[in-house]
């Protein structure tokens, strides 16, 4: 195992710049997820460390060890890709053994490491079996076997659930999160799914346009969002945010008036951030909101509102009946709002 820094790296293909001075530390045996939009950056991160990327500047360091001219054999990674990127011709235990063999470890060896992690991963009645014969999310326990038998310092995961179904992915996050507990390798995962990364994450690195825009743990970053950006982006589903001003420590949106987290100038142009599950039922005269759709989901239901002409989203433990065009009266606490600038998306009050 082996902590890992990123110091003010980038990344230019000729003239134009893709990864824009980054610095990330991350703790021996510690579980970080990059996270982000398609484009972001956080792949070529990823591939930059595994040497598949040259890096343009700054240093990576693994260890005590800067392996910026280091070939990926000498960096001591193991990564698993979307693909699986299986052999098909070979067994599931030649798969899983092939980098040890090329290593030249001996046969009683590669037996020994292919069988323990095999047992971690529930794949022993499967050693004899090609990838075809495999279901998808067999083939990635097959993918993550081939990164553990080399008892690597660090494993990468690029986007390894994004081709299996949305049950699996359920299935397979738990399987992930359950092994680095057992192995307690330092792990660096890519995603653009957020709920991976909320789930998963010791630690959340918030990529947008290859530069930070936060970082910290999943309940930090959805409770303390510095910006509008994380805020939306952290978070299933999205934090609602409402067009408004300030009067005092009031939110005025149209003729909707809402409690705010702190006083501000009046007539400050903000926009005000509130999640789903904060909203609640307040029969003695709250915030008026317009129904647009109820989704009864069983154990809560979901609502779909407007405030002041804008859409929003609520999610309640109550059976709500109402029908579109009636009215709800809802009350919101100040302590889990938020206020961005409009012109910046910076956050203006926690």
């Amino acid at each position: 195992m082996a902590q890992v820094t990123f110091s003010d790296v980038q990344k230019a293909y000729g003239a134009v710049h893709v990864i824009h001075g980054v610095e990330i530390d991350i703790a021996d045996g510690e579980f970080v997820v990059l996270v982000g939009p398609s484009g972001c950056g956080k792949s070529t991160l990823l591939r930059m460390l595994a040497e598949l990327e040259t890096i343009s500047g700054g240093e990576i360091v693994i260890g005590d060890k800067v392996v910026n001219d280091l070939e990926p054999k000498q960096r001591d990674i193991a990564m698993v890709f979307q693909n699986y990127a299986l052999y098909p011709h070979m067994t599931v235990a030649d798969n899983m053994g092939f980098s040890l063999h090329h290593r030249g470890a001996s046969k009683s060896e590669i037996k020994e490491r292919v069988d323990w992690a095999a047992r971690i991963l529930g794949l022993e009645p499967y050693l004899e079996r090609r990838p075809g014969q495999l279901s998808g999310g067999q083939r990635q326990r097959v993918a993550m076997g081939r990164a553990i038998v080399r008892d690597p310092k660090v494993f990468l995961f690029d986007e390894p659930l994004s081709n299996l179904d949305a049950k699996l992915r359920v299935v397979m996050r738990g399987e992930i999160k359950a092994l680095h507990q057992k192995l307690k390798t330092t792990t660096i995962y890519v995603t653009h799914d957020q709920v991976e990364a909320m789930t998963m994450a010791d630690k959340i690195v918030v990529l947008n346009g290859g530069r930070i825009e936060q970082i910290g743990s999943p309940l930090d970053l959805y409770d303390n969002p510095v910006n509008q950006f994380v805020a939306a982006f952290i978070g299933s589903p999205s934090m609602n945010f409402i067009d408004g001003h300030m009067e005092a420590a009031q939110f005025i949106a149209g003729d909707a008036r809402l409690p705010a987290p702190a006083a501000l100038p009046s007539g400050k142009p903000v926009v005000y951030g509130v999640r789903r599950e904060h909203f609640r039922l307040d029969p003695q005269g709250g915030i008026r909101a317009e129904v647009v759709v109820v989704e009864p989901m069983g154990s809560e239901t979901q609502v779909t509102m407007s405030i002041a002409g804008q859409k929003v989203f609520g999610v309640f433990r109550e059976r709500i009946a109402a029908q579109p065009g009636e009215v709800l009266s809802l009350g919101v606490d100040q302590v889990h709002t938020h206020l961005f600038d409009a012109a910046t998306g910076l956050r203006l009050a926690a």
